[in-house]
């Protein structure tokens, strides 16, 4: 009798191109069908993120978090320095990402709310503590002020990051917000000053940070400095002098430095209106100026 030989079945991967064939799990699953012809979709394996970048940003929303339990405790000095050196951290996790090239969506986002305790809710509940609460109804709603604007601040910086000058920010930053309401508690309770004894200046600073961040008021935002160039020696010893200067009284130094800062926005403000220069700093093409 003739024998015939039987054709071997095919496999699962003849339906793929020989550069996929041998995949435990097919590049392109959608593609895949299962005997009745209906598409096969196998959920996709969730992405990682990056330990570096977000480590510093929770290290910045446990200084915030910090500062809260402080707060809570009457140990308004310990509670403003958290405030700061979540400032320094907040400033590094961005850093850090561009760096070692592991920026990611995730990372964006979680900055975002880290922010929003350590310069929104923090700052707020630290003043009310501190001064505010003695005042009543008034007290709380100049903290509620300005926990609004650190949140409608990062906010509207998320959404309008592609159209703004990156020479200027729009409003005050929420770190320097939080530097100015902070900074003030920390240096008046430094000099022994009773936060009921100053709670009208308490108010008017807390209200002042608040709207600000919200205002289109530009605020420089040193971006556009090129730390990687060479500079002058005498930089060198400007940045030594300018440690020292902060490590004689920090309370006093930085804050400030931080109410020039917040200052310095409306003398922007009005430069730019006395030289007939958009006051704006939202653009979607890169301003010329004129020579």
């Amino acid at each position: 009798m003739a024998t015939f030989r039987r054709r071997k079945a095919k496999s699962s991967n003849a339906a793929f191109p020989k550069s996929l064939r041998g995949h435990k799990t097919p590049m392109y699953p959608a593609q895949l069908e299962d005997v009745d012809g209906e598409p096969i979709v196998r959920a996709r394996r969730s992405r990682g993120i990056y330990l570096l970048p977000n480590a510093f940003t929770t290290a910045a929303l446990f200084c915030g978090f910090y500062a809260i339990v402080m707060a809570m405790n009457l140990k308004f000095d310990y509670a403003s320095i958290a405030i700061f050196v979540a400032m320094v951290l907040d400033s590094l996790d961005g850093r850090v990402a561009r760096m070692t090239n592991t920026q990611s969506e995730f990372g964006a986002q979680y900055d975002s709310l880290s922010d929003m305790v350590s310069f929104g809710a923090a700052p707020a509940l630290v003043v009310y503590e501190w001064s505010l609460r003695g005042m009543g109804k008034l007290g709380w709603l100049a903290a509620f002020v300005y926990c609004a604007g650190g949140a409608l601040r990062l906010a509207r910086f998320n959404t309008n990051i592609a159209v703004v000058d990156k020479r200027y920010f729009q409003g005050l930053p929420s770190p320097a917000a939080a530097a100015l309401v902070a900074g003030f508690v920390w240096l008046m309770d430094d000099l022994r000053f009773a936060g009921t004894d100053l709670s009208w200046a308490s108010w008017a600073i807390t209200l002042y940070a608040g709207i600000t961040m919200v205002t289109n008021v530009p605020f420089y935002s040193f971006k556009d400095i090129n730390f990687r160039k060479q500079v002058p020696f005498i930089a060198a010893l400007l940045i030594v002098l300018a440690l020292v200067a902060i490590s004689s009284d920090p309370s006093k130094v930085l804050f400030g430095l931080f109410v020039l800062y917040g200052l310095s926005g409306y003398g922007v403000y009005l430069w730019r209106r006395i030289k007939g220069k958009p006051v704006s700093i939202v653009q979607t093409e890169p301003e010329h100026d004129d020579k």
